[in-house]
């Protein structure tokens, strides 16, 4: 069996982990954080991701873990209500529709079944990749070096296997204009299946309530022309600068800001996408969001995660070992499915995206009936 290291335990990584079982492969992944990752937003699969998951065995299971939403609000910057709808929300779309929103870790948690034949290195991350002729010896932060047939990237916007094999990543993001926050808090509002949005020109914030209305998760964020200098790492000053530039609006605002200095699960990142002109170097080929991030404004990520992740596990089985005819085949296939998901972020920023483009894009891959 083929050893394929894997760098990250998210959606991509753990749905080609998964696929590479499944084709005979033996999968490592290493993921810097002591397990799968908890918290997140809630994402959306649509289109020929369904059928990934259908795959996998996990579709019905994802449907049983769905949001149970009614509908939503929107508000004004002073808290006041100006539109509401029982049809439709912002994160999901239409309430009637076959695509499923579930929060990112119960799909990661799904999809951690199937791959879990898989070896996992937790709390654990790469620090360089040397390729040779018969194969990428990996080195670790804590694990004894190692020698893989093949490297995935599948380890997100701020990739490591990116970074160590094309360059640092200044290159390949592309600034959409603002920075978000997603954190759980407890469900002060009362919120009952029911979505809460309030936004002005220059910032934002969703809440929702998840796990039968126990809890909220608070999306919470603001525009910013120009990348900012931050410290990716220094989450106390991501915290005072979304205080800062949220301060004007009303409604709930000091409630989450108040929560934000204590949750548990506060991420903090900008809307970027990520554009390279090729996905693969020698044994080493990115998937998910290391090789072409849509950014959540186009709410496909999710789903161009598990198609990309599936595509290069078929294409790997069917190379019979030429790893480079592979990656060949799943980048000639994947690229116009994700042009199109990313202009539905560039084309529409702080909207959502039309449903004829939406339904174009969530469509635009055929995958292979195995």
């Amino acid at each position: 069996m083929q050893p394929v290291l894997i760098s990250g335990a998210g959606v991509a990584g753990l749905t080609l982990a998964a696929r590479l079982l499944r084709h005979g492969f033996a999968p490592t992944v290493v993921e810097r954080a002591p397990g799968v990752r908890p918290g997140g937003h809630a994402i959306d699969v649509r289109g020929v991701a369904l059928g990934v998951l259908d795959r996998m065995g996990a579709l019905e299971q994802a449907r049983a873990l769905r949001t149970r939403m009614r509908g939503m609000s929107l508000r004004d910057a002073d808290g006041t209500e100006v539109w509401r709808s029982t049809e439709r929300t912002f994160s999901s779309g239409r309430l009637d529709s076959d695509d499923i929103e579930l929060l990112r870790e119960d799909l990661t948690a799904l999809l951690l079944g199937p791959a879990g034949e898989a070896e996992f290195l937790f709390g654990d991350s790469l620090t360089a990749l040397d390729e040779h002729p018969g194969g990428v010896r990996a080195h670790f932060a804590h694990a004894a070096p190692r020698t893989f047939d093949l490297v995935a990237g599948a380890d997100g916007l701020h990739s490591a296997v990116r970074r160590l094999t094309f360059g640092e990543e200044r290159q390949f993001l592309r600034h959409l204009g603002a920075y978000v926050a997603v954190f759980s808090t407890d469900n002060f509002l009362g919120l009952d299946n029911w979505q809460e949005w309030l936004r002005d020109e220059t910032a934002t914030y969703c809440v929702y309530p998840a796990r039968d209305n126990t809890e909220l998760r608070a999306t919470l964020g603001f525009t910013a022309p120009e990348p900012l200098a931050l410290d990716r790492h220094d989450t106390e000053q991501h915290k005072r600068l979304l205080v800062d530039r949220t301060a004007h609006l009303g409604g709930a605002t000091p409630q989450l800001h108040r929560a934000l200095w204590t949750a548990p699960d506060f991420f903090f990142d900008p809307m970027a996408q990520v554009h390279l002109d090729r996905w693969s170097a020698g044994r080493t080929v990115l998937v998910g969001d290391a090789a072409h991030s849509a950014s959540p404004l186009s709410g496909q990520g999710t789903s161009l995660a598990l198609a990309g992740a599936c595509v290069l596990a078929d294409e790997l089985a069917r190379a019979d070992g030429d790893h480079g005819t592979a990656f060949a085949r799943y980048e000639r296939r994947m690229r116009p499915f994700v042009a199109l998901n990313q202009a539905l972020a560039t084309e529409n920023p702080g909207g959502a995206a039309p449903e004829a483009s939406l339904d174009k894009a969530k469509n635009a891959l055929a995958l292979d009936a195995a």
